[in-house]
């Protein structure tokens, strides 16, 4: 990342702070507390040792659920992307799942296999998946069957042929599907928590909801948000960035 977008990005969010302080200032309402009480509560909430417990509960969700979506997703996307049979059986169940709301899988993940952790991974890994497929099938369809017929009349074998000229056509779709996917997974993530977990970021908003402080709420959901920048800005984008470069 070059300097001058550093500067810009970093002015930009000290704009938006400055204009969270301003309001909270003329506003002087605890419905909108100022950054200097959200940084606080944060910081003693650090200190005491919840934070970092909530929030390793919720990244640790976030990181088994994105793993299994992206597997599942991406097999069942290439498989359909392939085979037209697969694509017109699988395709209507593809569009159920993509059309029901994700507060609907939770519930019934919960009434059907009970308040358990495994119950809340597959619920956010089901609402995932179906973005998934969508994505890695259209990736499948591009692939270039030039270099296909090529490693078939070098008779290059299907390990080779996947590793070195099938996987490298898949991974801007993946690249693609990945940043999308944590964006969506890891609000998906807080919903299940608020129904049915015991602790992450979403038990803890639900607590400071019930109380209405709005404080505890804020600061909650900003030190998430900021780890989810930190992981999106110095993994995510650099990664796709690499995987694209042979484009340019």
């Amino acid at each position: 990342m070059n300097l001058s977008l550093l500067i810009r990005r970093f002015a930009s969010i000290g704009l938006l702070v400055l204009l969270w302080y301003i309001a909270a200032r003329w506003w002087q309402n605890s419905l909108l507390p100022t950054p200097g009480a959200v940084v606080t509560l944060a910081w003693r909430e650090l200190e005491s040792g919840q934070l970092p417990l909530h929030l390793s509960a919720t990244l640790l969700r976030v990181a088994v659920s994105f793993v299994l979506a992206m597997v599942l997703g991406s097999v069942i996307g290439i498989v359909m992307g392939r085979s037209r049979v697969a694509d017109q059986l699988l395709d209507p169940w593809l569009i159920v799942f993509l059309n029901i709301p994700a507060l609907v899988i939770i519930i019934l993940a919960y009434v059907w296999f009970g308040l358990e952790e495994l119950t809340a991974i597959f619920a956010i890994a089901v609402n995932k998946i179906p973005n998934v497929v969508v994505t890695m099938r259209e990736g499948a369809r591009t692939l270039d069957k030039g270099y296909l017929e090529m490693a078939r009349s070098f008779n290059i074998g299907r390990r080779k042929t996947l590793l070195y000229i099938t996987l490298p056509q898949l991974l801007p779709f993946f690249a693609v599907a990945a940043r999308s996917g944590i964006a969506l997974i890891w609000k998906i993530v807080l919903v299940v928590e608020l129904l049915g977990r015991s602790n992450g970021v979403g038990f803890q908003l639900h607590l400071y909801f019930q109380m209405f402080d709005v404080t505890g709420i804020l600061a909650y959901s900003l030190s998430f948000i900021l780890i989810m920048l930190s992981i999106e800005y110095g993994l995510l984008q650099p990664l796709e960035r690499r995987i694209n470069r042979w484009r340019g």
